[in-house]
């Protein structure tokens, strides 16, 4: 009897193994993320984004649409590594909604010298050529 309760967890854990590849996948892009901001390299934040004009931000502003617009924001509103602080994320939820897209909620904390900042986001991510970026970003 311990024999056949053992294959069905077994079973359970080698399916829950290859579906978190990808779930692991994206949380180390988010890692690079944090990686490269806390170096002040902007541009190597933005390797996690999609680099078209369809990628989608929506922040204080409002939405503004483009890899090279958002690059610009980020730039404009985190102009040196004063301003950048250090960043980390607390990641709340990663979801699968299909082979090709996962929904993450999280928090973000930047830790500054000049008054600490902190908020809520929602990505959605995109395998696009084998390679999972971020589409839709929606920070508070």
């Amino acid at each position: 009897m311990k024999k056949i309760s053992f294959l069905p967890a077994l079973f359970f854990s080698i399916v829950a193994f290859a579906q978190s590849s990808d779930e692991l996948t994206i949380r180390k892009v988010l890692d690079q993320q944090v990686s490269a901001w806390n170096k002040g390299d902007v541009e190597g934040f933005m390797q996690g984004y999609w680099k078209d004009d369809s990628l989608m931000f929506i922040g204080k502003t409002g939405i503004n649409r483009g890899w090279q617009k958002t690059l610009e924001n980020y730039k404009k509103r985190y102009p040196d590594t004063t301003a950048m602080g250090k960043l980390s994320f607390d990641i709340i939820l990663v979801k699968e909604l299909s082979p090709e897209y996962y929904y993450v909620i999280g928090k973000w904390m930047l830790n500054r010298s000049i008054g600490d900042l902190n908020g809520y986001y929602n990505l959605l991510f995109r395998k696009i050529n084998g390679t999972w970026v971020i589409i839709a970003d929606h920070s508070s």
